[in-house]
């Protein structure tokens, strides 16, 4: 489709979902080629899913996945949670995005979408987000008593534990993660800085390193 009739299906969506969809934007996808990104009501997700999915001018049938944004210094409604789906007959894709607060609950669409539980699944082990009416809301990537959601931007990059496989207990436990002080501090410096005493094009930033060995 063009953009044109991009944004006319656009405006039908928007038309016939008034008070649950409150605005969209066309986003690239490919080379020439654009998708409708839609911003909904999370307590009406069904609502719209349902209709996407069922409208003869939509025919989104098929969910291709779900997936989370994570806006901490965000003051309101932390997460956004992305829903990508595709009109097979019609080759269009949309995104449907809906806004939650940490900790709150978000509807599941695992009745609208039978894909989708699994899908939820992983948002909710990765991100913490949980989905009401989700039977099998379950880890799904990381271990059973895996302690915090990994893609959250305050989760730090060595994680919280460790694993290693005891010889003695024969094994696998768990112990914390211990990292000396040395390996924490980068100085964030190009490594050729300290291999001459030549000031590099692009690296006036840094201090010009002294001379390093003999002198002639």
């Amino acid at each position: 489709m063009s953009d044109e009739q991009l944004h006319d299906l656009a405006e039908h969506i928007q038309e016939n979902l008034e008070g649950k969809v409150m605005e969209y934007h066309l986003r690239p996808f490919k080379t020439a080629l654009s998708e409708i990104e839609i911003t909904a009501n999370k307590d009406f997700i069904n609502d719209v899913l349902r209709f996407l999915r069922d409208d003869p001018e939509c025919h989104f049938e098929m969910l291709v996945d779900i997936t989370a944004l994570d806006h901490p210094a965000r003051p309101a409604a932390r997460f956004d949670v992305v829903y990508h789906l595709l009109s097979m007959s019609e080759n269009n894709r949309i995104r449907v995005k809906v806004a939650v607060d940490e900790g709150e609950p978000v509807n599941s669409i695992s009745k609208t979408y039978s894909a989708a539980g699994w899908f939820e699944r992983e948002v909710w082990d990765m991100f913490g987000i949980p989905f009401s009416g989700n039977t099998d809301l379950r880890r799904i990537l990381t271990d059973y008593g895996f302690e915090g959601h990994p893609l959250r931007k305050d989760f730090p990059l060595t994680g919280y534990v460790e694993l290693r496989y005891d010889d003695e207990l024969k094994r696998v436990v768990y112990e914390p993660v211990e990292l000396q002080q040395d390996f924490r501090v980068f100085d964030n410096l190009s490594p050729w800085e300290g291999m001459t005493n030549v000031q590099l094009p692009g690296d006036e930033k840094a201090v010009k390193p002294k001379f390093i060995g003999k002198q002639a």
